[in-house]
């Protein structure tokens, strides 16, 4: 496990649950990274991620790490022959994540993106028939609204780093409406981005809409802000000429009707990351590519190089302090 924040304890306990040996904590200051292994009793702890990499005795790695970072922590780790679990983004460039879906399968290591947000169960019935053919949309509305003006994680701690509107949440945003319009290969999306000035205060850019046009003639509209002081909101409006759909809060509803509430339907969004730590480990187990592979997140990669480059100003300070990598 590499991190101790709030996202770190969260796949510890799970995988821990799930009966697999914790066997060791990397982290970026010694004391905390001490406190982390002793409370959910991993055998060793450091602070020196080439060294944890260099023990025979870890399996796989779990990414909890600043944005900036995943790509050469993923890079170095499936070169040590570990299979990896990467938060969300796999890369903060397209060509980093299409690197390293060639270096997954160079290496016959399993790769998977912890795009949880995909294992909501309102977003899986709805992938479900789109798949089947049953559904589908001819635009999509995303809106990722929720205060993060300074370093804090949604836990509260002060961190040393805090996400890029762009690549994390925008990421998320972005690969779930591309995931629901059936986009599944780079090379199929126009863009245009729009940026809000830089926050003078962290020089972050803090809210941004994205226009997407598929080549089937599809639109999405992604609007993201860290800068909104109501109540989180994570919404999507499906429409499609059978049906318009909406997402709120993981419930999925139409006009007339609700479809599914995590409410009253034991199945519900806080079983996301279970699911998908346990996907994670089957497709170690089995040998076959995770159900959200590099590969298939490449489409939403390719969206935010693109905003990326169309970009006039910097989207935000690079992240600093995380456990380091060996060069090479």
């Amino acid at each position: 496990m590499v991190g101790y924040g709030q996202v770190a304890r969260l796949h510890t306990e799970i995988l821990a649950r799930e009966g697999h040996r914790l066997e060791c904590l990397v982290g970026r200051l010694p004391d905390r990274s001490a406190a982390f292994a002793l409370e959910h009793g991993f055998v060793h702890h450091s602070t020196d991620l080439a060294r944890a990499l260099e023990d025979p005795a870890v399996d796989a790695v779990v990414l909890c790490t600043p944005n900036a970072l995943h790509a050469a922590q993923a890079s170095a780790a499936l070169e040590a022959g570990k299979h990896v679990l990467a938060e969300i983004p796999l890369a903060m460039s397209y060509d980093e994540g299409r690197g390293l879906a060639e270096l997954a399968r160079r290496t016959g290591r399993t790769l998977m993106v912890a795009h949880t947000h995909r294992f909501h169960a309102a977003m899986r019935w709805v992938h479900e028939r789109v798949v089947d053919g049953e559904m589908s949309f001819e635009n999509v509305v995303a809106r990722y609204m929720l205060l993060r003006r300074e370093n804090v994680g949604s836990s509260g701690y002060v961190r040393s780093w805090t996400d890029n509107l762009l690549w994390h949440h925008g990421q998320h945003a972005t690969d779930i409406a591309l995931w629901l319009l059936g986009i599944d290969d780079p090379g199929q999306v126009d863009v245009t981005a729009m940026f809000a000035e830089p926050d003078p205060r962290s020089g972050a850019v803090l809210d941004l809409s994205l226009l997407l046009r598929t080549r089937h003639q599809q639109i999405a509209t992604v609007a993201m802000s860290y800068s909104s002081e109501v109540t989180q909101i994570y919404d999507f409006i499906l429409t499609g000429r059978a049906a318009t759909l909406v997402i709120e809060n993981g419930m999925l509803r139409t006009r007339e009707r609700v479809l599914y509430n995590p409410a009253t339907d034991p199945t519900d969004a806080a079983d996301s990351r279970l699911l998908q730590d346990r996907e994670f480990a089957a497709a170690v187990r089995e040998g076959r590519p995770p159900a959200v592979s590099a590969d298939s997140v490449l489409p939403a990669l390719e969206v935010m190089q693109k905003a990326q480059d169309a970009a006039a100003v910097d989207l935000g300070p690079a992240p600093a302090g995380s456990p380091r990598v060996a060069p090479g």
